[in-house]
């Protein structure tokens, strides 16, 4: 039996911990329970949200005037002992599995330690970070197709991955409930492919465990921090703010033009099609928002450019002023414009 709860505080729900109640709120705890809860709502009139971890949202200062649906689905089910597939709940803590995954020695995930946030979420997002994305290892998500009312399974290509993007966060936004993730890991070394994990395990005689190189990277996004610790002010944030832009290639000399550099000296990564990826922080940086710069209750990350805070009491609005005016300053000094990589509740 379904348990809704009127103007349920949604701040505390969020690792940025800023923003409004909402109207009506209710976790579900089983499937069926997520048909019952839409079918609620519609009764009544209500839009819907769902909620996963918190870990990439963002919620207006007046809240959600509708429904907003926290998917609580739990456990972790290895699909044979000897298999290195496992079915994960959506609503289950991402980090633990990645945890699980690794005592069952099976890789694929190790580098995506410390991300908060629900395993729900991550297929929505193509969650990504030192060298590895889930789309690398998910072969299916079960979802709830709210147009046409019944639960489906979605393999890898059907979810169209790219990067920081799939189908439940562009053409089918709002179409897909995910219920449960099924991962295909594997049995072998750890992904050593980014270059501060590489540094960080030279020089060693013998390859680093897969679980050496879970705690490697949460030290590094502690370092950055971008790992969850209570009480660390860093910490009350969405995580990077910004996508990496994926830009023309002829935009490199007007971004040099304006720093009076050498072409060769700005970070690039080919994208295909006449394309290149630049990182954002490295715009950021050299736009006048650096590491640690204040904007009232809002800010900077003071170990992480990319990670715009809650300095402690700050509202939606702080963050949104924030965001805008670096969105401006960028547009304006290099012409590209970035987007936000946090959800905004409706």
């Amino acid at each position: 039996m379904l348990t809704i709860r009127e103007n349920q505080p949604l701040a505390p729900l969020t690792t940025f911990g800023i923003g409004g109640p909402a109207r009506y709120f209710v976790a579900v705890r089983t499937a069926p329970e997520i048909p019952e809860a839409l079918a609620w709502a519609e009764a009544r009139g209500l839009p819907v949200f769902i909620l996963g971890g918190g870990s990439n949202l963002l919620v207006p200062d007046n809240g959600f005037g509708g429904l907003v649906m926290q998917i609580d689905l739990r456990g972790v089910i290895q699909d044979k002992p000897w298999s290195p597939d496992f079915i994960v709940g959506a609503g289950e803590p991402w980090d633990q599995f990645v945890d699980q995954a690794i005592e069952a020695n099976c890789a694929g995930v190790e580098c995506l330690a410390g991300i908060p946030g629900s395993t729900g979420g991550t297929p929505v997002q193509n969650v990504g970070a030192y060298g590895q994305e889930v789309s690398q290892t998910i072969r299916q998500v079960h979802v709830y197709d709210r147009v046409d009312k019944q639960f489906r399974q979605l393999n890898n290509h059907e979810c169209g991955f790219r990067y920081r993007e799939s189908i439940f966060n562009t053409t089918a936004r709002g179409r897909y409930i995910v219920t449960a993730v099924v991962f295909l890991l594997h049995y072998g070394k750890p992904n050593l492919s980014y270059a501060d994990l590489q540094k960080r395990f030279e020089g060693r005689l013998r390859s680093p465990k897969l679980r050496e190189v879970a705690e490697a990277v949460r030290d590094i996004r502690r370092s950055k921090g971008m790992l969850i610790v209570p009480g660390d002010a860093d910490c009350r944030s969405a995580g990077s703010f910004f996508k990496n832009p994926i830009v023309d290639a002829n935009l490199i000399p007007r971004i040099a033009g304006a720093l009076d550099i050498e072409a060769s000296s700005i970070p690039q990564w080919l994208a295909g099609n006449g394309k290149i990826k630049i990182p954002a922080a490295w715009l950021l940086e050299r736009a006048g928002f650096t590491k640690g710069f204040v904007d009232g209750a809002a800010g900077i990350s003071s170990r992480h450019t990319l990670a715009l805070i809650n300095r402690g009491n700050a509202t939606f609005a702080d963050i949104e002023r924030l965001q805008n005016c670096i969105i401006a300053t960028v547009r304006e000094r290099f012409g590209i414009t970035l987007e936000r990589e946090p959800v905004l509740l409706g």
